[in-house]
């Protein structure tokens, strides 16, 4: 496939699916309040999503990008909600 135009070769419902794991993840580690709350989560994924597709060279590269910023966040979070439990050395 030709990389200058794998854009065309996306379906169409498939960055609303992105945008909507994106805001999946997202729902998981930042608090949401109401409907604005949720229209702002997806305000923000979708700018996310905007800005790895244009800069993105291929599908390949796209979904690469996505992922590794969406396991480095639940990463972070496992790693603080690690840090929080108490500790077992208490005897």
């Amino acid at each position: 496939m030709d990389t200058a135009d794998w854009r065309t070769q996306l379906p169409l419902d498939y960055r609303p699916w992105i945008v909507n794991n994106i805001i999946d993840t997202l729902k998981r580690h930042l608090p949401v309040c109401g409907q604005e709350g949720r229209n702002e989560l997806r305000k923000i994924a979708v700018r996310f999503e905007e800005k790895i597709y244009t800069g993105a060279t291929s599908q390949s590269d796209y979904l690469r990008k996505i992922s590794l910023k969406m396991l480095t966040m639940e990463t972070k979070a496992q790693t603080a909600m690690a840090s929080n439990l108490p500790s077992n050395s208490a005897v």
